[in-house]
């Protein structure tokens, strides 16, 4: 009863509400530009060009080599520094966006590679570019062998997500914080958070597994 009570006592469980419309916004934000992003890196990553390899390849070492809350921090105090009118919520996207998009970009470039050769060199063959080539007929094949693998990187962003207090941002993490903080009680708040990340990730766990399935 005292779990219900701190929760749901006095409307506190808005606190909640409003962290999930957050984090649920920023996950959506971020996966979406993360996703392109980390497609056009996959790219640049295999093709032939090595000023191309070479560029790619520094933004991936540099991201995956730097915690996500260095980055974070970075991105809101130094890089839009001078941008406070910027919402909290765009300066959080866009940081989890690019870290997003080198573990992406890893994800899409090992489904490049499980593409055989035989197919690249018949469609060369055909007359197509090397870029209508990985367009039109490596990366559909590609993105359907790395699905798995970006669902595991979507499940670990909207878990991540968790880090963006350290900025401001009402997120789940955040409304545990401040039902801690008027109740005088942490177990209730952060079991409460806990069960919040975990049924959204099983949810999207399953919608992806049928999704899965079905392009299989």
């Amino acid at each position: 009863m005292k779990f219900f009570e701190v929760i749901f006592g006095n409307g506190r469980w808005i606190y909640f509400w409003h962290g999930l419309e957050v984090t649920i916004v920023l996950t959506i934000l971020a996966l979406f530009f993360g996703f392109l992003l980390g497609v056009l890196i996959s790219m640049l990553r295999t093709s032939s060009v090595k000023f191309c390899q070479k560029i790619a390849n520094l933004y991936v070492t540099i991201i995956r080599g730097t915690p996500l809350l260095v980055q974070l921090l970075i991105m809101y105090y130094v890089i839009f520094a001078e941008y406070r009118a910027m919402p909290k919520i765009i300066v959080a996207a866009v940081a989890f966006s690019l870290n997003s998009g080198a573990y992406i970009s890893e994800i899409i470039r090992g489904g490049i590679e499980s593409v055989s050769n035989g197919q690249k060199e018949a469609a060369r063959s055909l007359g197509l570019s090397e870029f209508r080539t990985q367009l039109y007929v490596v990366m559909p094949q590609a993105l359907k062998n790395s699905l798995p693998g970006l669902i595991g990187e979507g499940i670990s962003l909207f878990k991540e997500t968790s880090i963006v207090g350290w900025i401001g941002l009402g997120d789940i993490m955040r409304g545990a914080d401040d039902i801690r903080s008027l109740t005088a009680t942490a177990f209730e708040s952060l079991v409460a958070a806990a069960i919040i990340y975990l049924a959204i990730t099983l949810i999207f766990t399953k919608i992806m597994s049928k999704v899965e399935k079905r392009l299989a």
